[in-house]
């Protein structure tokens, strides 16, 4: 039995590295910590730069067309499109996006 321990590590041990498990864990924490800068940088400086203009003092918050709420729903999207725009300069800009080329 011994023997089927270490040779399921060794395969858990390739699955890893031939995976990318390390990059994919890596990049999903640094997601995390950009999601959060970005949430902070549109609620603290780009919803309040947007509610000046709109004349609101309570920021993209107070957005609203009828009944519907639809600032958090733009701040959500802002932060959406920051994100990805991020994202997508920094995989190409590493040129990660060659990395995940098929097997020859």
């Amino acid at each position: 039995m011994p023997g089927a321990v270490s040779g399921g590590l060794a395969g858990f041990m390739q699955f890893i590295r031939e995976q990318g498990v390390v990059g994919l864990a890596t990049g999903f924490i640094l997601g995390g910590a950009v999601s959060k800068t970005v949430t902070a940088l549109v609620n603290d400086i780009v919803n309040p730069l947007i509610g000046m203009v709109l004349g609101s003092t309570e920021g993209l918050k107070a957005m609203k067309v009828g009944p519907i709420m639809l600032g958090d729903f733009v701040s959500v999207t802002i932060d959406f499109v920051i994100i990805a725009a991020v994202v997508y300069f920094v995989v190409k800009g590493l040129g990660l996006d060659k990395l995940d080329k098929a097997k020859a």
